[in-house]
């Protein structure tokens, strides 16, 4: 499954790591648009197999962050 950004911002921080088991509704990154901080969640549990942005990257809308399987 693919994480999206669901707007576009600066990657402000990432929360979880490469290999790591996640929950439904866990925070995977938190974005920074408009002076405001949006978190992005995981909409399924399972295993961070790869995380698509650096901490500071910009992301558009609909942009892929990382893929959970």
């Amino acid at each position: 499954m693919e994480v999206k950004a669901t707007m576009a911002g600066s990657v402000w921080k990432i929360t979880v790591e490469q290999g790591q088991t996640i929950e439904e509704g866990q925070d995977v990154v938190i974005l920074e648009s408009m002076k405001m901080e949006i978190p992005i969640t995981a909409e399924q549990s399972g295993v961070v197999k790869a995380l698509k942005v650096n901490e500071g990257d910009f992301v558009n809308e609909g942009d892929v962050i990382a893929i959970i399987e």
